[in-house]
């Protein structure tokens, strides 16, 4: 059985909620990625920041990325897979919180972060349209 580690992005870079959200921004670009996961001073997870958050959170509210905390923006507790959850309690929890990115834990320790298009690899061909259709509602 496919579980999580064994598709999941590793050594996911966290962007500190403290640290800027044009910090934030910067990272993206650098890592070539459009979500960052948020990290308190404790280490532990607070939340995921998506380029999306960023333009109609930040930018469409008129707030200056300059100053806005990107620990501003987590929102309530965020939902995480386990690392050895199965590839179809990724796909259940995906559908059910219609996000597409899920950071992935190990006991408290954050390990990677698997995407939509980690699972659609990961999946027979007939369980990948069923992940769009869930995540395109």
């Amino acid at each position: 059985m496919t579980k999580a580690r064994d598709i999941m992005t590793p050594d996911a870079t966290c962007i500190g909620a403290q640290e800027t959200v044009l910090e934030a921004a910067r990272k993206m670009k650098e890592l070539g990625v459009g979500a960052l996961p948020i990290c308190g001073t404790d280490n532990k997870l607070k939340g995921m920041l998506t380029d999306r958050d960023i333009v109609v959170k930040v930018l469409g509210e008129g707030k200056d990325p300059a100053e806005t905390k990107a620990g501003d923006l987590a929102q309530g507790e965020a939902v995480t897979i386990g690392a050895d959850d199965s590839v179809e309690e990724i796909l259940h929890t995906m559908s059910e919180h219609q996000v597409r990115r899920l950071p992935v834990i190990d006991g408290h320790t954050l390990v990677g972060i698997v995407a939509q298009a980690d699972v659609a690899r990961a999946l027979p061909d007939p369980k990948v349209g069923e992940l769009l259709e869930a995540l395109s509602v």
